[in-house]
């Protein structure tokens, strides 16, 4: 994985184009439920999934990804590259806000100053299919795969597909070390009374002794009350450094306690070295992407057990609540072995969580655990698929990527997969 951290390039055009759409229409997926472009089927399902949480518990939501910045451009500070997908890391300085209401009335509301990171991930090889003609077979009708997508647009006939690349396959908002004004407006005045009364302190001691060592010379003691009618104003000066000072190493202590919690220096190493063995094309990032976006699925899901990728016990109830799951930026390997065929990985994560039960909101920033395994017997096969997807039982037709029982018939359609599925998550 490259870093470009202290050399600011821009992304490319293209890339800068597709990442302001995204951000532009998020608030839209998130809370009115908008068909988001440019973005994979975890992605998609996900937004969808967050959105009717939304709707379920009686709630609107005013979601808004701002730019702080006033060119509004995302710089490529990270690419990663495996034998099947090649990916680029956009920052940019983004500020998030949200409103939430129920029956009209708001009961809660925040203004986040954040750092966004945006995944692109394309192909290495292979073909772009997008535009390839495609006729149904149930219908007849003449399209292309992009079309089909969503399923046909004629006779509802829908299909498992691989997705169609490049498209923006992750995202997250970090706490940005910038001060917000809140911190600044608590912070700053607390940090210049304490200066201004270490400083009268100070200056007493002074008058009491003038002997004692002037730890401060350019105070000059013998102009009495100029020193004392101008202490406020030095405290003031000496408040605001003192205040960037305690926030700084704040950020920097909270950092590394979180790195040396997660472990997250040797994760990918430690992923990357049990993975070669098995199946060796895959990288730690791409696996990252895919366990986020498996656990914000399951989270936000009615019920977890319809899900064909879930396969664990029924999740806790306060799961239930959560109405908006960002991922905090730090994620580690927990545990990984090999064994009856199966690969199994334990991540531990760091989230910040907004949930909602009757009218009263929290915000907080819990650790997760959650454990994912994959299939090792299913050989791996990158070339396109697109399967048209038929309950071998009563012949409906329906998305079976969402649903793992036969919306009609109520029987099991089973996807043989080789990807990975999550079998719990806990906190940690």
């Amino acid at each position: 994985m490259g870093k470009n951290y202290f050399q600011a390039i821009p992304l490319k055009d293209s890339y800068q184009k597709k990442l302001r759409e995204f951000t532009a229409s998020l608030g839209n997926a998130i809370g009115k439920g908008e068909t988001i472009p440019l973005v994979d089927n975890d992605l998609a399902y996900t937004l969808n999934l967050q959105n009717e949480r939304i709707k379920e518990k009686g709630l609107e939501i005013d979601y808004e990804a701002y730019s702080r910045n006033e060119d509004n451009r995302f710089f490529d500070i990270a690419d990663w590259k495996d034998k099947h997908y090649a990916s680029r890391v956009g920052f940019g300085v983004y500020g998030v806000k949200r409103t939430l209401k129920r029956d009209g009335k708001i009961i809660y509301k925040d203004k986040l100053r954040n750092d966004f990171f945006g995944t692109i991930t394309d192909i290495v090889s292979g073909a772009h299919p997008d535009n390839d003609p495609y006729i149904c077979p149930n219908c007849g009708a003449d399209g292309t795969i992009a079309e089909l997508q969503n399923g046909c647009p004629y006779c509802g006939t829908q299909y498992k597909m691989d997705d169609l690349f490049p498209k923006i396959t992750g995202f997250y908002f970090f706490d940005s070390l910038g001060i917000t004004k809140l911190q600044l407006l608590i912070g700053w005045p607390l940090s210049a009374i304490f200066c201004t009364i270490l400083l009268y302190i100070y200056i007493i001691n002074q008058l009491i002794n003038p002997n004692a060592f002037k730890l401060l010379p350019f105070i000059d003691t013998t102009q009495t009350m100029t020193v004392l009618l101008s202490t406020p104003i030095i405290g003031i000066a000496y408040g605001f450094f003192l205040f960037c000072f305690i926030h700084l190493l704040f950020k920097i202590a909270r950092s590394i306690v979180d790195l040396w919690r997660m472990g997250t220096a040797a994760s990918r190493k430690r992923f990357e070295y049990g993975m070669k063995k098995i199946t060796p094309e895959f990288s730690f990032e791409y696996f990252q992407n895919k366990a986020l976006s498996l656990v914000k699925m399951a989270v936000y899901s009615k019920d977890e057990s319809e899900l064909p990728f879930y396969k664990g016990e029924p999740l806790p109830a306060e799961m239930k609540d959560i109405i908006d799951l960002n991922y905090a930026g730090i994620i580690g390997l927990k545990r990984f072995e090999e064994k009856d065929g199966y690969v199994t990985a334990e991540i531990k994560g760091y989230f910040d969580i907004l949930s909602v039960k009757d009218n009263k909101v929290k915000f907080t920033h819990p650790v997760y655990s959650a454990t994912f395994k994959r299939r090792t017997d299913v050989p791996v096969n990158m070339n396109f698929t697109m399967t048209r997807i038929n309950c071998p039982t009563c012949g409906t037709s329906f998305n079976a990527m969402k649903n793992k029982c036969c919306p009609s018939c109520g029987n099991e359609y089973e996807l043989i997969t080789d990807d990975w599925v999550l079998v719990e998550i806990k906190k940690a």
